[in-house]
């Protein structure tokens, strides 16, 4: 029987071992994966989505110390079998990491699954394998995911962070919320007006529930978005005016675009930009799904050129593209893809992109760029890269005051210190020589 098959699909384990499977084999991100097999498995009650959530992200954030105790039981090799790794990696996260879950129930569930899967050679070989490691004393959550960064990553996140917030932003600790914000001006269903708030965006608000917010009273009629806190930050420190000109240069879905929308008002005017047009499709229907006016959208690559986006704009956005080291805790599979040069390269493309972008600034207008990551090579490095043509300027963000009080220039959001994802955020206004 095959992993897909239906008998397969009634407990959160089994959900599991497909989502990692995907992520190994068919190199595909954690949360899109699991968010897919969830809805294949329609019928499945609360609790096994909710063990299937804590199973995926809890086995992919400490894969490397689970995998290195896991060789150590077996001399001649772990399987190659991508399946047969998932459910070994699994049982070993419930062995060493969880209490809830006795020791017996987790060997056994694998070894039969495994059973039923490849058969009784790879099953026994499995049993001998947890059965031993079930003898081995529980490991701290902290020193696992530490353990379980590549090097180079982890020796860069401490440097930034320290050892608390680099296990922060490799995940360790509570599982991030949800984030969402708030339109302006709207009435809230009783269940998000007694949402938590967020840290540090004033319109933030953040719930921990299973199950797709989207899905819930007021986001179809627009009284709230699903983005992360520090999302909004990044879109609140390009500080907007009613009647503004913003370009969002690299705009993806149209999260950003969108607060920025609802900051310049029907006076202004946004234009949003991505390399993707699938992408601003998907952001043309979110502005009207909030109601907002229509964004002049193009698909523009900006190390090739600036198409048709005009010049003059008030304020310029670019969220530029990044090794993603700020949102480790989200996606816990990407440190096992980025290469110790990858962020040199990135960092590379978003001063190219910064750059080209800045030249639709007008003389002395406004500049935010961010990223999310936290290495220096991706955010104070880019500044010095462009300092040609961008001069550092305090942040002019009147909603979030407290953040960028004392006339900082850039600043960096960590989740132990801001409760958000990792990010680079800097401020700039544009020389007079920008535009050539």
């Amino acid at each position: 029987m095959s992993a897909t098959a239906p008998a397969a699909r009634g407990d959160g384990r089994a959900v599991a071992a497909r989502v990692l499977v995907r992520v190994e084999r068919d190199a595909a991100f954690a949360a899109a994966a699991l968010d897919a097999e969830l809805a294949r498995a329609a019928t499945l009650a609360p609790v096994e989505r909710a063990l299937a959530t804590t199973l995926v992200y809890g086995a992919l954030r400490a894969r490397g110390a689970l995998i290195a105790r896991l060789s150590t039981l077996a001399p001649r090799g772990l399987p190659r079998d991508e399946l047969t790794r998932a459910h070994l990696l699994l049982a070993a996260h419930q062995l060493l990491l969880l209490d809830r879950i006795p020791a017996h129930a987790a060997v056994d569930v694998a070894v039969s699954a495994l059973r039923r899967e490849r058969g009784a050679r790879v099953a026994g070989f499995a049993n001998a394998v947890l059965r031993k490691l079930a003898a081995h004393p529980k490991i701290d959550e902290r020193a696992a995911v530490l353990e379980s960064a590549p090097a180079w990553l982890r020796e860069q996140l401490v440097a930034v962070a320290g050892e608390a917030g680099a296990a922060a932003l490799l995940g360790a600790g509570e599982a991030p919320a949800v984030g969402l914000r708030l339109s302006r001006g709207r009435s809230l269903p009783e269940w998000l007006a007694a949402a938590e708030p967020g840290r540090v965006a004033p319109r933030a608000r953040r719930v921990r529930r299973e199950g797709d917010p989207r899905k819930l009273a007021g986001h179809a009629a627009g009284d709230f978005s699903v983005q992360e806190e520090g999302a909004q930050v990044v879109g609140l420190l390009v500080g907007a005016r009613p009647g503004e000109r913003v370009l969002d240069a690299c705009a993806g879905r149209g999260g950003k675009a969108a607060l920025l929308a609802e900051a310049v008002g029907p006076g202004g005017e946004v234009w949003a930009t991505d390399v993707h047009p699938s992408k601003l499709d998907a952001l043309r229907a979110e502005l009207e799904r909030l109601g907002l006016q229509p964004a002049q959208t193009r698909a523009v690559d900006w190390t090739v050129g600036a198409a048709d986006v005009p010049r003059g704009f008030d304020r310029v956005l670019v969220d530029a593209p990044c090794s993603g080291t700020g949102t480790l805790r989200r996606r816990p599979e990407i440190a096992h893809r980025l290469g110790p040069d990858d962020p040199e390269r990135l960092a590379e493309l978003s001063a190219r992109i910064l750059r080209a972008a800045a030249t639709r600034a007008r003389p002395g207008g406004r500049v935010t760029f961010a990223v999310c990551s936290v290495l220096p090579v991706e955010g104070e490095e880019v500044v010095a890269r462009v300092a040609d043509v961008l001069e550092p300027a305090p942040f002019d963000a009147p909603e979030l005051l407290p953040l960028v009080a004392g006339g900082a220039t850039h600043l960096r959001l960590l989740p132990h210190v801001h409760g958000t994802d990792g990010y680079f955020v800097a401020s700039f206004v544009a020389r007079p020589d920008t535009s050539p």
